[in-house]
């Protein structure tokens, strides 16, 4: 496996765990975010997705789909721009960037070792 590839294979794992969590125990993982817990259905709609995508990048990655692997950088980096509105805004609490600044880590972990594959 590349180490693009591998960035994203890690990448996914990350999703796939952030999304169960949030489909089996949202109420305890929500106040660590400093988020009012919830009975509503879109947290766990929201960590299925996450599996869903944690997936699919799982599958890029271990069958080197490098198209799909250099489009996940641009996309997990416009996170950070995406939360960091929801926070300006007030939609949303600080807490947010601490994932956009993990999707952001990624991004970079993958851009670099694309370029360091090549």
């Amino acid at each position: 496996m590349s180490s693009a590839a591998r960035s994203l294979f890690v990448f996914g794992v990350y999703l796939i765990v952030a999304g169960a969590l949030f489909v089996t125990i949202p109420n305890l993982v929500l106040p660590l975010l400093a988020v009012p817990t919830t009975s509503e259905v879109y947290i766990r709609v929201v960590g299925t997705l996450l599996v869903l995508i944690g997936v699919f990048d799982l599958v890029a990655a271990r069958h080197e789909l490098t198209p799909l692997i250099r489009w996940s950088i641009p996309l997990r980096a416009s996170v950070t721009l995406f939360f960091g509105a929801f926070v300006l805004l007030g939609l949303g609490t600080p807490s947010l960037l601490i994932f956009s600044s993990i999707d952001m880590a990624g991004a970079l972990w993958t851009a670099l070792a694309l370029r360091k594959d090549r």
